[in-house]
């Protein structure tokens, strides 16, 4: 991967200060609360909640989104309410990254980044350009365990991170999420 189609200078970057403004800008219109805006994203997959007993998303996690973009899972509970791709916040994204949505979904189920597919294609990328996981882990300003580390990831990686790799491969991100049941 060359060093400028990957880096996700500036100007290619994930702003979470962007994302957290348009969250709360929603939430003010709205007239809700941290706590009243935390129930209503926990709330879109309400059915899916009680089948899981799953613990809600805390309205200090929504907080911290204004501080780096917080993880890519909860990232995207805000993704869904707010209805817009992640590339929205990118201020030139990609070329073909642009607009594609998020994929659709109910009550009954949620959206997840496949951390495993990132990888893969990440990997692929890698091989193909003859780069070292060191080499693609400079390119992308993180450590190659963060990248290595998505093979096995059990939930997350930052969000900024998780958009540096999709605009370095030149993919929307919706390419790497899928409607689950967890």
């Amino acid at each position: 991967m060359d060093a400028d189609g990957i880096a996700g200078r500036t100007r290619s970057g994930f702003d979470a200060g962007a994302f957290f403004a348009a969250m709360d800008e929603r939430r003010q219109r709205e007239g809700l609360s941290w706590p009243g805006l935390a129930a209503a994203i926990w709330e879109q997959s309400w059915i899916l909640n009680g089948q899981r007993d799953d613990h809600p998303i805390a309205p200090e996690t929504l907080k911290t989104i204004g501080k780096g973009g917080g993880s890519c899972q909860h990232a995207l509970f805000v993704l869904r309410w707010l209805g817009c791709p992640p590339e929205t916040f990118i201020a030139e994204p990609r070329p073909g990254t642009a607009g594609v949505p998020l994929p659709e979904t109910d009550e009954a189920h949620r959206i997840r980044w496949d951390l495993k597919a990132t990888y893969e294609a990440l990997n692929a990328e890698r091989i193909e350009r003859g780069a070292t996981w060191q080499q693609t882990a400079h390119a992308l300003r993180c450590t190659p365990s963060q990248l290595t580390g998505l093979r096995t990831a059990k939930f997350a990686t930052g969000m900024r991170l998780a958009m540096r790799i999709t605009q370095g491969l030149r993919r929307p991100a919706a390419d790497f999420v899928y409607v689950a049941k967890w």
